[in-house]
Parts: C-alpha cells; structure tokens; sequence
C-alpha cells in the first residue's frame, strides 16, 4: 500500500457500465498523480475494453478482484451500491483506501460494515457526492457554510431518467428503478445541506407522483429544509436547484462543469487524505449517516 507522500497513487477501477466509461475512468487515466492499475468487471469483454481503452490491465473473476487490490494502493468503485459495499469491506480489509459512489450501500447494515472496516484497517475513504467535489460548488457550500443566521433552505432535484421517451443509458441501472431519486439523487442533496445548515435533527418524509419523494427537515443550526427528489419527471420540468435563505439574504448553488471534473476533484481529496491522515468530512462515516438517513426517509414515505 502506499504511505503518505508516495506517488502516484496506484486507484483499480471496479466496474465497467456508463459511470465507470463516461466518468471514473476518463478521469482517473488522465489525472496526474494516479496510475489506474487495472479494471475489473463481471463480464471479461467488458473490462478488456475499457481497460485497453485506458491503456490498463483488464481483470475478472473473484481472483481478478484480488489479484487487482494486491495491485492497487485504493480502488475507485462503479457498481451498484449494495454490490459496492462488501466489496469495499473486501478492499479496505486489503488495506485499499475507498472511493466510493453515492449511496455506500441502501442498507444501514451494509454501510456500516463498510465504516467499520475502514475504521479498524485505517484506510482513507471518500463517497464521491458531486456538489462537493465539483470545484465551482465546493467553494460555494464552504462560503455559505461560513456564514450564519440561515433560516431556511430549499432543494429540488428532478431527473427524467424514467419519463416516457428517455433513452438514457443511466435508465437500465435495475437498483436506480428499484429505489428512485431518493437514493440516487437524495445524496447529493444531503451532501449541501448538512454542511451549511447542521445535521439533520428530524425528518419527515412523503410520497410524490412516479418515484419523486419530499422531505421535511430541521437541522442542528435551527433552520429548516424542504428536499424534492425524482427522476421521473417530463423533461420539462428537470433541473437541479438549491437556495439557501437567511439573515444575509439568499444565495443559490451555482452551475458546475460536469462529473468528471468533480471526479477528479474527489481523487485529489482521497490523495490528500492519504498524505496528511486526515479524515475528509465526506468520507464512509458520512456515508453511512447518509444511508441512515435515507433509510428513514425511505420507511417513513412507504409507511405513508
């Protein structure tokens, strides 16, 4: 494994569907401070020719997970969360630093093995939330988090991932239909407004039309959200908005330049990590009060 102040860090990539194509690989082949070490996936075809597309080692099969963590100083994971979590609990236990996708698993129990593995093999971790790794919005979040006297806040994020005409690649992701926006998008959406406004003290949760969800929340600072979250909605009625209220008037997240770019932005977090030990404040514990969170919000709606 590498110690601090090593480079480059040697990330395996796990999974080789549209995120790891589209986003993770792109980035971590061209970033710097980071040789890609290899590309596992389930199907053999599959990680040959994202790994030959990145000029990497392609791996399969239960001995390619291994033979890549032994390969690897961290792994980067593009896989559905709750195949994602045991494998993390695999990898830290290799003694791999985690960069992991939002949500760490849909279970709390699936989440907190992978917090607890990290904890006791003292691996750095990351959970790629976007918001706060997209350079342009990460500073705004630190800007408004250094401010006081917020009163309210209000997030809305609505895709049209599953509306009637959509061919998006992202649509054929069996657990993104199985548990909607909340738990794709509802991380992001917590990612901003814990920081700023405190975390959250008390949640009510509610069912909308197609797979949206709305929230209710006070926060620890006393101020109070309201969250939309879907991706089934027409298209237009899409987009992505945040907006803070408070003694100093209001302040609205700006646009950011695309994934990979955060990407890329969570790379540089989880290296320093590793170089100073110092935990990130997005990292699996965050992660796994996420899935808490999200849990709850999730009985509660079902519960109606």
């Amino acid at each position: 494994m590498t110690t601090a102040g090593t480079t480059p860090l040697r990330i395996g990539l796990l999974g080789t569907g549209p995120w790891a194509r589209n986003t993770q690989a792109p980035a971590l082949a061209a970033h710097p401070g980071v040789g890609l070490s290899g590309v596992w996936g389930r199907r053999a075809e599959a990680a040959e020719a994202l790994a030959a597309a990145h000029g990497a080692r392609a791996y399969t099969g239960e001995e390619g997970i291994d033979a890549l963590l032994e390969a690897s100083d961290a792994v980067a994971f593009a896989l559905p969360p709750d195949v994602q979590a045991p494998l993390a609990v695999r990898a830290a236990e290799a003694g791999c630093h985690l960069l992991m996708d939002k949500p760490v698993a849909t279970t709390v129990a699936g989440a907190r093995a992978v917090a607890g593995a990290a904890e006791k093999a003292g691996v750095a971790s990351i959970v790629f939330c976007t918001l706060r790794f997209a350079p342009e919005t990460s500073a705004w979040i630190a800007e408004q988090a250094s401010v006081d006297g917020w009163f309210t806040a209000r997030a809305q994020w609505l895709g049209s991932l599953y509306a009637e005409g959509s061919s998006s690649e992202y649509a054929d992701s069996p657990w993104r239909r199985e548990k909607g926006g909340l738990w794709d998008v509802g991380p992001h959406a917590l990612s901003v407004l814990i920081p700023v406004l405190g975390d959250v003290e008390h949640l009510t949760a509610a069912r909308g039309p197609a797979d949206t969800t709305h929230l209710i929340l006070r926060h620890t600072s006393g101020a109070s959200s309201t969250v939309t979250l879907g991706l089934s909605a027409p298209p237009g009625a899409v987009g992505v908005e945040i907006e803070f209220r408070g003694e100093r008037g209001t302040a609205s997240i700006p646009g950011w330049a695309g994934a990979e770019t955060a990407f890329r932005g969570a790379v540089d977090a989880l290296a320093e990590a590793v170089r100073t030990g110092v935990p990130h404040a997005c990292d699996v514990r965050f992660g796994l009060h996420l899935t808490e969170l999200l849990a709850a919000a999730e009985e509660q709606a079902q519960a109606g």
